[in-house]
């Protein structure tokens, strides 16, 4: 069987989106995926650029919703609200994001040649159904990233050849070893953020956000202060999930100034990250997505339609009050 060459860019986008939600990650995300767009474009007249941006695009979605993404973790525990509040609320802001970007993906991909559709199976899936479905129920992290690990376990058992205790092991390994950097990155950076507290370094930048917003109260001059202190950690840092605990505290108190709710606080501070993430030609999503395509990251950048959409309608949500907080 084939697949239309239109809905090429949306498959990847959906499947990115899928897979980044349900692992939590959007590199391992890109690095699963980015290879399988780079076959596609050697079979098919599709821009490699379009690709990879629709890989990333759907990679940083999930990595915005999901519930077991550190992201989401770190913007819940700063702002003291459940991960599923916090995923409902964002969902609001970021499904209609993702749907205006698969219309433009699918217009994108039209009058090219078709691919070949690949082989799957429905068992290899189900661990990241679990994992989905665990999440979105509100179960505990630590208990849904268990039984994700146990219930791939046993399915590579069952389905994979050559698969074993050892090779078992050895990936939960390579699992850890992957997450070295960014943990010793977040101690050090948590650490300098605890100095600079100290030594009265966020009152003077809470209190340079506030003389931008010309000393008013308003929610919405908290939300988009929230917003600015997002994008501006994340430039400096290039680091989503540090950008968020580093601004986290400084987040926490504009919003309970200026009568933001937390749900929407840890939404604003996770969207805005994300997206200043995807869209920098420095950050390790885009510099993943062009060492794997051989690709410039600006030319990544430059087909990136999510990304800039959803800066879109969450400043357009911030200035409409969509969607309206029920206490």
């Amino acid at each position: 069987s084939i697949v239309p060459a239109s809905m090429v860019l949306p498959g990847l986008f959906v499947i990115a989106a899928f897979i980044a939600t349900a692992m939590g990650t959007s590199m391992g995300t890109i690095a699963a995926i980015a290879p399988i767009a780079v076959g596609v474009a050697g079979k098919t007249d599709i821009s490699s650029a379009l690709l990879m941006g629709a890989v990333v695009g759907g990679a940083m979605f999930g990595d915005n919703l999901s519930m077991i993404s550190d992201t989401t973790i770190a913007a819940t525990r700063t702002q003291g609200c459940q991960m599923s509040d916090k995923f409902k609320m964002n969902l609001l802001i970021a499904l209609p994001a993702a749907l205006i970007t698969i219309v433009i993906l699918y217009g994108a991909g039209e009058g090219g040649q078709i691919v070949a559709e690949g082989g799957y199976s429905l068992l290899k899936v189900l661990p990241y159904i679990t994992i989905l479905v665990m999440a979105v129920l509100g179960v505990n992290v630590f208990v849904v990233l268990g039984v994700g690990i146990v219930f791939t376990g046993l399915v590579g058992f069952v389905s994979v050849d050559a698969f074993n205790l050892l090779t078992f092991s050895q990936d939960i390994y390579k699992g850890f070893t992957g997450m070295q950097e960014i943990l010793v990155l977040s101690l050090l950076v948590g650490g300098l953020g605890e100095l600079i507290k100290f030594h009265g370094g966020i009152t003077y930048i809470i209190d340079f956000i506030g003389k931008l917003t010309k000393g008013t109260k308003s929610t919405k001059a908290g939300e988009f202060s929230i917003s600015a202190l997002s994008v501006l950690s994340d430039l400096c840092t290039a680091n989503n999930t540090v950008a968020i605990v580093l601004t986290g505290g400084m987040a926490k108190e504009i919003a309970e100034s200026h009568n933001v709710d937390p749900r929407r606080s840890a939404s604003l501070l996770d969207i805005f990250s994300c997206i200043v993430q995807g869209i920098i030609p420095y950050g390790a999503q885009v510099l993943l997505a062009g060492s794997i395509s051989g690709l410039s990251p600006l030319e990544i950048i430059g087909n990136m339609h999510y990304c800039f959409i959803l800066a879109v309608v969450a400043v357009l949500s911030i200035m409409t009050g969509f969607p309206r907080i029920k206490k």
